[in-house]
């Protein structure tokens, strides 16, 4: 949230937090520090909602974002070769991801090619593989790209590649909602690290099997995606829920264990590769 700058939202989310019992003494300790430091730094976000936040940047951000790189391409002939370098050649990190932002309101005609051979070509990081798809998208690219993806060939329509969370298919919605159902009275801390992960893995596997099996019209498919989320985070968190209870809640029974076991299998594999990274 403070990397993208949703600072009204980060403040909800610890004053959330502190409220919450059963957590160890140092966590409200972290948490409270925090608060105090975004308070004091950033007042004007004081009693903003994340929604009220979360609409006032997209009413504005992308036409100052346009105007900034157009901006900044007048003052520099050689800024968008400049962009393209940070991207591709500098180690990743946020830059990374400032440059992707700021490539995608550039009208440089090498840019799109650049940015596919280098989806194509390279081995990089899920989570990246997606930005450059959004920022294919922002510029307007259209047609379908080829790569390789998380140990597959995936083919991906650029057009249709979510901008925003709420661009995710129904499907993908109705997975978290069914999580947020058995941790949002019980276990509300679990449901808000929940929706970070799955955010974050379904932009990792986006355009593959995992991706394409959560799509299906099956309800036990989105319950044994639903039970894997929230078995995840529960075991990232250390609250020692069994898998068994787990699987319980979702009605996953004997017959569906070797799939959850499948699904379960690829988000620790995830958090563990993002845990290494």
């Amino acid at each position: 949230m403070l990397e993208n700058e949703r600072y009204g939202e980060a403040m909800n989310m610890l004053r959330f937090l502190l409220q919450c019992q059963g957590q160890e003494k140092r966590h409200y300790e972290e948490w409270e520090a925090l608060l105090q430091w975004l308070e004091t730094a950033f007042p004007q976000y004081i009693g903003v909602s994340g929604t009220v936040e979360r609409e006032e940047e997209e009413l504005s951000e992308e036409e100052l974002a346009r105007r900034a790189a157009q901006s900044r391409k007048s003052q520099d002939a050689q800024y968008e070769e400049k962009m393209l370098r940070r991207a591709m050649e500098e180690p990743l990190s946020e830059q990374t991801m400032l440059a992707l932002d700021q490539l995608s309101y550039l009208e440089h005609p090498d840019i799109d090619q650049a940015l596919m051979e280098w989806l194509q070509n390279q081995d990089l990081h899920p989570l990246l593989q997606f930005r450059i798809l959004q920022t294919l998208r922002r510029r307007g690219t259209q047609g379908t790209v080829s790569f390789r993806r998380a140990g597959e060939d995936v083919q991906v329509e650029i057009e249709d590649v979510p901008l925003q969370p709420a661009d995710f298919p129904e499907p993908i919605i109705h997975i978290l909602e069914r999580v947020a159902d058995q941790t949002e009275v019980h276990e509300p801390t679990l449901f808000y690290f929940a929706q970070e992960l799955w955010s974050q893995f379904v932009m990792a596997v986006y355009g593959t099997r995992d991706y394409d099996s959560m799509l299906t019209d099956d309800d036990l498919m989105l319950d044994i995606w639903a039970a894997a989320l929230h078995q995840t985070v529960s075991e990232s968190l250390g609250t020692g829920k069994d898998e068994e209870e787990t699987r319980s809640l979702y009605g996953i029974t004997g017959t569906l264990r070797f799939r959850f076991e499948q699904a379960h299998r690829s988000m620790k594999q995830f958090v563990s590769a993002g845990l290494k990274t």
